[in-house]
C-alpha cells in the first residue's frame, strides 16, 4: 500500500485484550486517513458483548475500509473419539448429555463461542474445557483428553494431514480448499453453524469520503496482486476484498449472530 499511496506505512503493532487496545488505539484517533488498522474478530464481534466498560462503539467510532482475508474454521476430533461425522458428534452428544467435552483457546475465544453455538443449532449439551491457547488445546485433543475442537483450520492442519486428528467439518459455507473431501456444517445438517475468522482494515469514523476511496482502492489492488495472494493463501488465509460498506455489513452481521450466542451462554472473557 505504501508504493500505492506514495507514503511509507508504520506498523505499530498493539497487543493486549484480545485485540480491544489496539483498535480502541484506532477509533480514538483523527479521522485524517494517516491513522489505520488491522483487526481480527474479537475485538469488533464478540468483545464488546463480553467486556465491562467497552472502550469505543465499534459501529459507530471506526470505518470500515476493506475486509482482508478469511479464514476457515474446521471441526476436528480425536481418531478415537468413536465419531466421524457431525451427524455421528450430535448423536452421541443427545444420547450422552454432558460427557463429551470440547476443548476451546481460552473462554470467550472464537474456539469457545463456535462450540456454544454448535450446542444451540444443533441442541446438545457438551462441556466446555478452556486452555491458555489454542497449542495446548489441540495437544490435549491429539492425547484423546478431550474429544472435539473447533479453531481455525491452519492451526490443526498438519495434525489433519499426519492423521493424528480427524476432520469431520468446516465452519464456512464453502469447502476448504486445503480439505475438499470434508463437507461443510450445511452439508451435515446444521447449516446455521458458520464460524470463521475475519480479518479486516479500519479506520476511525469521518474519514472525509475521498480519503476513504483511496485507502479502499490502494488496498484492493494491493491484495490482487499476486505476490501479496500467494502470501496470504501460504498463511491459510483466502484473500477477500470488498467495499466499506460490504465490510461494514459484514462486521454487522457477525455482531448479530455472536451477540445472540454471548447472551444464550452467558460467556465472559477471561
Amino acid at each position: 500500500m505504501g508504493s500505492r499511496l506514495g507514503q511509507p506505512v508504520v506498523v505499530e503493532n498493539r497487543a493486549g485484550a484480545g485485540g480491544v487496545l489496539g483498535v480502541n488505539a484506532i477509533a480514538k484517533s483523527a479521522p485524517d486517513g494517516y491513522t489505520i488498522g488491522i483487526s481480527g474478530p474479537g475485538a469488533l464481534v464478540a468483545a464488546p458483548f463480553m467486556m465491562k466498560d467497552f472502550p469505543y462503539d465499534v459501529m459507530r467510532e471506526l470505518q470500515p475500509v476493506t475486509l482482508i482475508a478469511r479464514i476457515a474454521g474446521v471441526v476436528v476430533t480425536n481418531p478415537g473419539s468413536g465419531f466421524k461425522t457431525v451427524k455421528e458428534l450430535i448423536a452421541r452428544a443427545k444420547s450422552n448429555p454432558g460427557k463429551i467435552s470440547y476443548a476451546s483457546a481460552g473462554a470467550g475465544t472464537l474456539t469457545h463461542l463456535a462450540g456454544e453455538l454448535l450446542k444451540i443449532e444443533a441442541g446438545i449439551d457438551i462441556l466446555h474445557v478452556p486452555y491458555k491457547g489454542g497449542a495446548p488445546a489441540a495437544a490435549d485433543l491429539v492425547a484423546g483428553r478431550v474429544q472435539v475442537f473447533f479453531p481455525d483450520l491452519p492451526a490443526v492442519l498438519q495434525f489433519i494431514r499426519g492423521g493424528k486428528l480427524i476432520a469431520i467439518a468446516v465452519t464456512t459455507r464453502e469447502r476448504a480448499a486445503d480439505l475438499p473431501d470434508v463437507p461443510t456444517m450445511a452439508e451435515s445438517g446444521v447449516p446455521a453453524m458458520i464460524s470463521e475468522s475475519l480479518y479486516g482494515m479500519l479506520a476511525p469514523a469521518g474519514l472525509p469520503g475521498a480519503v476513504l476511496a483511496r485507502l479502499n482502492g490502494s488496498a484492493v489492488a494491493a491484495l490482487k496482486e499476486p505476490a501479496v495472494v500467494a502470501q496470504i493463501r501460504k498463511l491459510g488465509a483466502t484473500p477477500s476484498p470488498t467495499t466499506p460498506d460490504e465490510y461494514r455489513d459484514l462486521i454487522r452481521s457477525e455482531r448479530n449472530k455472536w451477540e445472540r450466542v454471548i447472551k444464550v451462554t452467558g460467556t465472559k472473557m477471561q
